[in-house]
């Protein structure tokens, strides 16, 4: 019988792309030095060796032309998968993205379907500074045609790519940059996930806490403190910001009657407008206090340790928030 595994959230992703390169021919990596280099983070260290240039190919520093040759190598058969440094890269290739893999199906009449499969790092707190530390996930979770996942746990970033791979739609692949060096174990045999649902990582009867991707630990964390406050509270992850899966945010809150949303984009127009929105207009009547949001300080991310800490969501400010829900904090 074969032994759970340790690894890491970077080995895990490794494990997923060197699994879907032996599964499927047609599946190839390209992006800026994910060859030679193995990787801006590692990710894809050691993949060239093993399936050479043809599989893992290394491009010009041109968002704009690589992610439009993943395009059309997708409309012609093949499965790209493509690697966006950072997510704020991304921002130079939203014409392909945004103009032409999410709508080509549709204006297609359904004959053109776009398989392609766009992983880019993102979130902040390794001190990269303004222009390196966006969380733009709820731009893309705006757009129709995408589908966009943040997986948040060594499960999820091991099996979410094949099942990405699979779903003939334009899948975004948004990987938490503080998130690449954790570690624990995978089951045996690990391998494809669901990528239609959300999932509840920790049950709880008082207070609801949904959030995503790099923020999970930092919620995961606020209701450890809770509970030594007595507060047991229920930690809904997203997993898929769309299609956003309400049903199990909406289930936890009529149980719970309280909702806080985590989320590390800025506040004004954020997926926790989008998700806060979704409950106060389907289980307003089961809400016994307004839902609360902590997110990120509406300022470009300072580069300085402290100053940077400040601006994000903490353990301390969602455990606030959700007792703010309870009626026992007037901060």
């Amino acid at each position: 019988m074969s032994k759970p595994i340790e690894t890491t959230y970077r080995e895990a992703l490794r494990e997923a792309l060197r699994e879907a390169l032996r599964k499927d021919e047609r599946v190839f990596l390209m992006g800026e030095d994910v060859g030679r280099y193995g990787g801006c983070f590692a990710v894809s260290l050691g993949l060239l060796e093993e399936f050479g240039p043809e599989r893992v190919r290394d491009t010009p520093l041109s968002e704009l032309a690589f992610v439009g040759a993943g395009i059309g190598a997708a409309l012609g058969g093949m499965r790209p998968v493509v690697e966006i440094m950072t997510v704020n890269f991304s921002l130079l290739a939203l014409d392909p993205i945004v103009n032409t893999a999410a709508a080509l199906l549709h204006m297609s009449g359904g004959q053109f379907a776009v398989p392609i499969v766009i992983r880019m790092t993102t979130g902040a707190g390794r001190q990269l500074a303004a222009q390196h530390s966006h969380s733009l996930e709820g731009w893309y979770a705006h757009i129709p045609g995408l589908r966009v996942l943040a997986p948040a746990t060594l499960e999820d970033a091991r099996g979410m790519l094949w099942s990405a791979l699979e779903d003939p739609d334009p899948v975004l692949l948004f990987e938490h940059s503080s998130l690449y060096g954790t570690s624990g174990t995978l089951p045996a045999g690990a391998g494809a996930v669901d990528i239609d649902h959300a999932a509840v990582r920790r049950p709880g009867t008082d207070v609801t806490l949904v959030t995503y991707g790099g923020t999970l630990s930092t919620t995961l964390a606020a209701a450890d403190r809770l509970a030594e406050d007595g507060v047991d509270a229920e930690v809904v992850d997203l997993r898929t910001l769309r299609p956003l899966d309400q049903d199990t945010v909406l289930d936890s809150v009529r149980r719970t009657h309280r909702a806080v949303v985590i989320d590390e984009g800025w506040r004004s127009g954020s997926l926790s407008a989008e998700v806060s929105a979704r409950i106060t207009e389907n289980a307003f009547f089961d809400l016994d206090a307004p839902v609360e949001r902590v997110c990120t300080t509406e300022t470009p991310i300072p580069y300085a340790r402290h100053l940077e800490l400040a601006a994000l969501p903490s353990p301390e400010a969602v455990a606030n928030a959700a007792l703010r829900t309870m009626g026992k904090t007037d901060g």
